[in-house]
């Protein structure tokens, strides 16, 4: 069985060089954050009505909020979420 080598650039080089890399870097974050608040609502068994009752918004927003594809969420939206369900928001700016 012969041992094969990866040739040419990786996901994130063809991905850079489309122009999309931040693109697709945000929205897999989003994504990830749609999920975690969707997996933290079924673990306190808060519908969404709950939800943006606790946060004293609309249940409009809580949809935006778990909308993976809906980059614009605010970091007070975010921090709303977050004291909502007992958490809070932690970013970080990491190198490039």
């Amino acid at each position: 069985m012969s041992k094969r080598t990866h040739r040419g650039s990786d996901f994130r080089d063809f991905l850079k060089e489309q122009g999309v890399l931040d693109e697709v870097e945000e929205r897999a974050m989003k994504q990830a954050l749609a999920l975690q608040l969707a997996e933290l609502l079924k673990k306190n068994e808060l519908t969404k009505v709950e939800m943006a009752a606790r946060m004293k918004t609309s249940r409009a927003a809580v949809d935006r909020l778990l909308d993976a594809s809906n980059t614009s969420v605010t970091l007070a939206t975010l921090g709303k979420a977050a004291r909502a369900l007992g958490r809070k928001i932690k970013i970080e700016l990491a190198p490039a």
